[in-house]
């Protein structure tokens, strides 16, 4: 989330009045992420987000709302699109695709422990679940295909070892989609961009913490299952200086999720490489964002030797979840 389009508080509040939400009391910009522009906005009734969409087009858009109403009607904790009198959750301000949905109550937890893991692991599952039978369909639009595309275009900035290891793993992760086994994993509409600033938590009557919701959904996609976890599993479960991975964390996240979906032997099997896919594709992407920057107020890119690091670790040090 960033502000490339700026909203003003009386534009904002002629698209909150449509929305039987209540009127625009207070309109902050979110600096944080780096796809769309977002804003809190805080009505009478209750408090919400606004985005605008940079990337995604109105043809584009209909697949992630649906996808979020369809979640919340099966109890997975996502913030829901709000329609106008028509029942229309997609909207337009300022020439560009904008929604408007709930604000999670609650807060990141940026040092996730063992706890945490499990609890995202569990609700993860669970999402996979009832994405099972959503019916709209719509490919991961930062798959392999855009891998392909954007490592050329990215590779004139790395250096000649980098290079490497981008065309050595983008042929891995082409021949294992070639491979009869890996067209067999299980798929359905992931989430693909769950890491810990994408789930909140919020203190329980016990005061620990619960898993208050999942959001940021504008990467979802039809892809498969053990992708999703592979993309948590390189954030939640990791030692961020390092990229090395917290076996501790790792087996928390996974025997939570196995608990509740059991996964495939081609899933366990499969697990290692889709982490270092999961790895390849978040290194290309900000490699795009660092090196092909577009204007943003308040953005700052993310460093992308972080997830050079990461793929590093998944490719010297494979992890296999062995269930207890």
């Amino acid at each position: 989330m960033a502000v490339y389009t700026e909203v003003s508080f009386d534009e904002a509040a002629a698209l909150i009045a449509r929305l039987s939400i209540g009127e625009l009391k207070a309109l902050q910009p979110i600096s944080s992420g780096i796809e769309n522009t977002n804003y809190f906005a805080d009505t009478a009734h209750g408090r919400y987000v606004l985005t605008l969409f940079e990337r995604l087009t109105h043809e584009q858009l209909p697949f992630y709302l649906q996808l979020r109403k369809h979640l919340a009607e099966h109890g997975i904790p996502v913030p829901r699109p709000y329609g106008d009198a028509r029942g229309e959750i997609l909207h337009t301000l300022k020439g560009k695709p904008a929604a408007v949905v709930d604000r999670l109550r609650g807060r990141h937890h940026l040092a996730p422990d063992a706890l945490h893991c499990a609890m995202v692991g569990d609700m993860l599952a669970r999402m996979h679940l009832a994405a099972h039978d959503f019916p709209m369909v719509q490919p991961n639009l930062r798959g392999l295909a855009w891998w392909a595309e954007t490592a050329p275009v990215v590779r004139p900035f790395v250096t000649p070892e980098q290079a490497e290891l981008l065309d050595t793993e983008l042929a891995f992760q082409r021949q294992l989609a070639d491979s009869a086994a890996h067209r067999g994993l299980p798929a359905a509409a992931i989430h693909a961009d769950l890491f810990r600033d994408n789930v909140m938590f919020d203190a329980g009557d016990d005061g620990r913490d619960q898993l208050t919701g999942f959001f940021d959904f504008y990467f979802a996609g039809v892809d498969k299952l053990v992708f999703d976890i592979g993309v948590c599993l390189n954030d939640w479960c990791i030692d961020l200086a390092s990229g090395r991975l917290d076996e501790q964390r790792a087996q928390a996240f996974v025997a939570a999720y196995d608990a509740v979906r059991p996964l495939a032997s081609a899933e366990l099997r499969l697990l290692p490489a889709m982490m270092r896919a999961a790895a390849l594709r978040f290194w290309i992407s900000r490699l795009w964002d660092f090196f092909l920057p577009r204007d943003a107020h308040l953005l700052t890119p993310h460093d992308p030797g972080h997830f050079e690091r990461v793929l590093r670790a998944r490719v010297e040090t494979p992890w296999h979840f062995t269930r207890a």
